[in-house]
């Protein structure tokens, strides 16, 4: 039932991806300071710790300034009635 139209959906129902681009901006900058503090300070392990993080944030910023390049997609106007749901019939 994953990506189909019930009909309850909100009219002007809009993707979180600008609010999710600050947050893994505010995210990077944090991990590229403790990366370089915990260096600094002789912390290899969690060096490396925010090391992974800092590549699983920027892989997500990479995501998210994909996703907005590509930019709105098609959704059904009010005219277009909801999809009936399949009829699962159990043997």
């Amino acid at each position: 039932m994953i990506g189909m139209r019930t009909g309850s959906e909100p009219v002007t129902a809009r993707s979180a991806l600008r609010m999710r681009l600050w947050l893994t901006l505010w995210g990077l900058a944090w991990a590229i300071f403790g990366t370089a503090a915990f260096a600094v300070v002789g912390r290899p392990g969690w060096a490396a710790a925010c090391g992974v993080l800092w590549l699983v944030i920027t892989v997500d910023l990479t995501m998210i300034l994909r996703h907005r390049r590509q930019g709105p997609h098609y959704q059904p106007g009010r005219d277009i009635p909801p999809y009936r749901p399949p009829e699962h019939r159990l043997p």
